[in-house]
C-alpha cells in the first residue's frame, strides 16, 4: 500500500512538471506571435509610426516613333490597314475638337482609333503592290488605242462608288447604287428605235445619245448590277418584237414623222431622177423636214427648212 501511494505521488509530480513546461512553451510562442503580428488599429493614434513603402521606379521605354530611322522601310512598319497606334506613327497627328486650344494629339485619342486610315498607302508601297500584281494581269490590247474604238467594242459603262465611313458597319448604303450608261446607236435597233425610246422614257438623252439606267433597289451592289443588265436586255428584246397590228399602220398612224417612209422622199427622187443616196445635200433636207414636222413650226425650224431647200435646189440664199 505504501509503495502504491509513493508511485501515485511521483506520477502526479511528473505530470505537474510536464504541464508547467508546456504552459511556458505556449506562453513564449504567444509572446513571439504578438511581436510578429501587430494589432490592427482602425483609429488614428498620435505618435503611431507608419512605415511607408519605398516607391518602385519602373523603366519606361521611349516610344517606338522616336527610335525609328529616317530611311526605314515604312512597308515593314505599317504593311496593311490596321487600327491607329500612336507610338508607331512618327507624325504629329491631331484630330478632334476642343472649344479652346489645339485639337487633341495622337496619344489617347479615340477619334483617331475609331476611324479607318490609309497610312499604309504611301507611293512606294503602292508601287510595290502594283509590281506584285503585274504577274496576274494581261497586256492591254494594242488595237484599242483610241476612245472611239473603246466605245465601239465596249459600249456599256458601269459606274459604282466606294465609301469610307465611321460606323458600326463597314457597308455604306450608297455603295450599292449602280449606274449603267450606253450609246443607243451601238445597239443597231434600226426600225425598233422608236419603240425602244418610248420604253426607256426620260432615261435617254437625245443630245448625247446616251441611255442611263440607275439601279438601287437591291441591298447588294452585285444584285443591282445584274438587275440593270436585265433591264437593258429586256428593253432591247421587247423593242425588237413586232406585233401583227404594227404592219397595218399607215403614215397617218405614225407617232412621229419619218422622212424615210413619207412621200417627201419619193418626191425628191422623182424630181432628180435618182436615189436619195446620190442626191447632194439630201441629208440636210431630210433633217430640216423632220424637225419641222416633229417639233412644229417656229422661226428656227422654218428658217432651217428654207435654207435646206435652197441648198438642195442650188438656189441663191436670201440676203
Amino acid at each position: 500500500m505504501i509503495l502504491r501511494n509513493l508511485d501515485k505521488k511521483c506520477l502526479l509530480k511528473t505530470l505537474e512538471r510536464q504541464f508547467a513546461n508546456n504552459y511556458a512553451t505556449v506562453t513564449e510562442a504567444a509572446k513571439e506571435s504578438r511581436e510578429e503580428f501587430k494589432a490592427l488599429n482602425l483609429k488614428h493614434v498620435k505618435g503611431q509610426v507608419v512605415q511607408k513603402r519605398a516607391p518602385r521606379k519602373l523603366d519606361v521605354l521611349p516610344p517606338r516613333s522616336k527610335q525609328m530611322a529616317t530611311d526605314q522601310d515604312w512597308g515593314n512598319v505599317w504593311p496593311g490597314p490596321r487600327t491607329f497606334h500612336p507610338s508607331t506613327v512618327p507624325l504629329p497627328i491631331r484630330q478632334g475638337y476642343v472649344e479652346k486650344g489645339a485639337p487633341p494629339d495622337k496619344y489617347a485619342n479615340a477619334e483617331l482609333m475609331k476611324i479607318p486610315n490609309f497610312l499604309h498607302l504611301t507611293p512606294p508601297i503602292i508601287k510595290r503592290q502594283c509590281e506584285a500584281l503585274k504577274q496576274f494581269c494581261t497586256p492591254w490590247p494594242k488595237n484599242l488605242n483610241t476612245q472611239e474604238k473603246l466605245i465601239e467594242n465596249f459600249p456599256i459603262e458601269v459606274t459604282t462608288s466606294n465609301y469610307c465611313l465611321s460606323s458600326p458597319s463597314i457597308r455604306n448604303p450608297l455603295a450599292r447604287i449602280v449606274t449603267l450608261t450606253i450609246k443607243v446607236s451601238s445597239l443597231s435597233l434600226k426600225g425598233a428605235m422608236d419603240k425602244f425610246l418610248r420604253l426607256v422614257g426620260e432615261r435617254y438623252n437625245e443630245k448625247t445619245d446616251i441611255l442611263t439606267i440607275v439601279a438601287d433597289r437591291c441591298p447588294l451592289r452585285k444584285q443591282n448590277y445584274e438587275y440593270a443588265m436585265y433591264l437593258l436586255t429586256a428593253v432591247y428584246h421587247e423593242s425588237l418584237k413586232v406585233e401583227p397590228w404594227e404592219n397595218l399602220k399607215s403614215e397617218a398612224d405614225m407617232e412621229y414623222y419619218n422622212w424615210e417612209k413619207n412621200a417627201s422622199k419619193k418626191s425628191i427622187e422623182q424630181i432628180f431622177g435618182k436615189p436619195v443616196e446620190e442626191i447632194p445635200n439630201s441629208k440636210m433636207y431630210a433633217e430640216a423636214v423632220s424637225n419641222l414636222m416633229n417639233e412644229g413650226e417656229s422661226d428656227y425650224t422654218i428658217a432651217k427648212y428654207g435654207e435646206a431647200v435652197r441648198t438642195l435646189l442650188n438656189l441663191p440664199k436670201t440676203a
